[in-house]
This record gives C-alpha cells, structure tokens and sequence, in this order.
C-alpha cells in the first residue's frame, strides 16, 4: 500500500510517501510528484520518504528520475539513506557520461 499526501506551508510544499514504492504504485507517485510541482508560488518542494518500508527496482528508477531533475528529499531511515546516496551516484555517473566528449577522429574513415 502507498499513501501520499502533500503539505503545504509558507514556505514549502511537502509530498509525504507512505508505505512501499513498488511497481503498482510508481505511476501515483509519478502523478502526485507533477501535480505538487504545480503552482508552487515560490515555495521549495520536498520529497518525504521517512515512512517508506520498501522500494523495489521500478520505484528505484522512479527515485533517480527525480534525484536527476534536482529534487529535494527527505528521509531519516537509514536504508533509505543509503539507496539515495546510491542513486546520486547513479545520476552523477550518468551525467558524466553523457558529457564526454567524442574522441578526437573518431569519425575519420566513414566517408
């Protein structure tokens, strides 16, 4: 099961995950991340994961889309914890890849 519920504040708006982030679930999550995005009126938008039990493979990939777009999250669970800074090194590794350049000639022959 997973529960989402958004909190707004002055200066924040708060998308609070409850329960596992398994595949059934990844495209609510999806959808409550873009609505929340919405009409933030200057606000920062958080990401809570503190009552997260369980993320399969599916809400991994979903978390390192977000990880990737700059997201804010919060969580104080340790497992939770080590699979951010796991997927933020994912998305730093991907982001270094996609920046190297082309090896100097490597188009030379192909004409």
């Amino acid at each position: 099961m997973l529960k989402i519920s958004v909190i707004d504040s002055r200066t924040q708006r708060r998308v609070v995950i409850e329960g596992t982030l398994i595949e059934p679930w990844i495209e609510a999550l999806r959808c409550s991340w873009q609505a929340a995005k919405a009409d933030l009126q200057g606000r920062k938008l958080v990401l809570d994961l503190n009552n997260v039990t369980r993320v399969d493979q599916q809400g991994e990939s979903a978390l390192l889309e977000l990880v990737k777009e700059g997201t804010s999250i919060s969580s104080s669970g340790v497992l939770i914890k080590y699979l951010l800074q796991q997927l933020t090194r994912k998305s730093k590794q991907s982001a270094r890849i996609a920046t190297i350049p082309a090896c100097p000639g490597a188009d030379r022959g192909k004409e």
